[in-house]
């Protein structure tokens, strides 16, 4: 694709990089068949080859409205596109250069600033958020139901063997907390915390370490977003220099965006290097567990806990099967835990969570869900099975199933 980008973009770093992006496109149109918005509302416009010609005419100079933004805010960031495209465009990268550039130019007024402002200040402050959602699980019996699918039911944290500064294993990792996830489902990493303690494997958290910095990104806020990447690099580089082995993430959604540490930092001489070393330090929990399959094979095989089979249906989050490239692997491990998985057709469309898409585009997001929960329940499983918080929590919105974090999953049938 020809460009000619416009003088306030040309000889930027941004620019740069969006100029290569663009001649990488050839046109071909693979990736609408694979794009969620583009399969429900059938416009060009709504599919990443429209929306890229949208981008390269906003940064060769072309006017950008209201129109632009909303064809652009439709976009689910599921990379689906980067996993179908024959020429290796790296749209995800392009989106995020696109969408600044319109955030800048026309802004957030009315209603949807103040929607986005709200979302940041409350998802980003646990004071906030954790006693808000706690009173919602508390409440949740007696909420209408349309409130009470958007709130998960509490269930108590096991211990966390390990999971101190001063670990007991040789071994150790670095496990992320992240925002939301603590207050909302708190077992999932104390699950993983078991799961690798049983592999010799001790997670310990960096006290200093938070939001991974997707959220506000996604909020228009790259400068938040930045600033949160520096806190974690900062929290986790002396624990990294201690000897920890890596960084596990139990969130596909922020696994995905702190290995995109190395591009949201490449122009912070302060940062650039320490960035790249905990994105290439990063690792999905999957990835870890699997490594240790010779292990993990001996522990279900002496496991003393009962299980019948249960029949399940994996949910591959975006950010794992096309953000992080991990395919098959969660599927392998439940296997070999004695689950029977069922097959789930489109199984590469996004389930519409999207971190903040579900609230910023709940039309969108709802067809999206309601045609995931049909493909996830064709199979008739007695749960289904998930590897990031917000999925597990919008899908949980929709059925009646149980959704649960697969690390659960395998934590319950390695009980000893």
């Amino acid at each position: 694709m020809q460009t000619h980008l416009a003088d306030f973009i040309r000889d930027t770093s941004a620019g740069r990089e969006a100029e290569a992006i663009l001649r990488a496109c050839v046109h071909c149109g693979f990736c609408t068949a694979t794009c969620p918005t583009y399969q429900l509302l059938g416009n060009e416009l709504d599919g990443p080859r429209g929306r890229i010609y949208l981008i390269k005419e906003l940064l060769e100079g072309a006017a950008v409205t209201e129109k632009t933004q909303l064809h652009l805010d439709r976009c689910l960031s599921c990379r689906s596109c980067e996993t179908t495209c024959p020429s290796g465009v790296r749209y995800s990268r392009l989106l995020d250069i696109g969408r600044a550039v319109v955030a800048k130019r026309v802004g957030r007024g009315g209603l949807e600033g103040i929607k986005r402002s709200l979302l940041k200040r409350l998802l980003l402050s646990r004071w906030l958020f954790a006693p808000a959602y706690r009173l919602g699980q508390w409440l949740r019996p007696i909420l209408p139901s349309a409130l009470r699918a958007t709130v998960l039911p509490y269930r108590t944290p096991g211990a966390w063997p390990g999971l101190r500064p001063d670990g007991n294993r040789v071994r150790r990792m670095i496990v992320l907390a992240g925002c939301v996830q603590p207050t909302m489902a708190p077992n999932i990493n104390a699950a993983a915390a078991r799961v690798l303690d049983a592999l010799n494997i001790s997670l310990i958290e960096a006290p200093r370490a938070g939001c991974c910095g997707a959220l506000p990104l996604h909020l228009d806020d790259v400068d938040a977003a930045r600033d949160a990447a520096r806190r974690n690099i900062d929290a986790w580089c002396p624990l990294l220099e201690a000897g920890v082995e890596a960084i596990v993430i139990t969130a596909s959604g922020c696994g995905v965006h702190v290995r995109d540490y190395a591009h949201l930092l490449a122009d912070d001489p302060d940062y650039a290097a320490k960035s790249a070393r905990v994105a290439l330090l990063t690792r999905d929990v999957s990835e870890v567990v699997a490594a240790e399959k010779t292990g993990l094979l001996e522990l279900l095989a002496n496991s003393k806990a009962v299980m019948e089979q249960p029949s399940l249906a994996f949910h591959s989050p975006c950010s794992l099967q096309h953000g992080q490239k991990i395919r098959g692997t969660v599927e392998e491990l439940l296997a070999a835990a004695g689950y029977k998985l069922s097959g789930v057709a489109d199984s590469h469309l996004c389930c519409g969570s999207a971190g903040s898409y579900s609230v910023l585009q709940p039309e969108i997001a709802s067809r999206l869900r309601a045609n995931k929960i049909t493909a996830l329940s064709a199979g008739r499983p007695a749960v289904v099975a998930t590897a990031n918080i917000g999925c597990l929590a919008h899908l949980q919105s929709g059925t009646d199933l149980p959704v649960r974090h697969w690390i659960e999953l395998l934590d319950e049938r390695l009980a000893r």
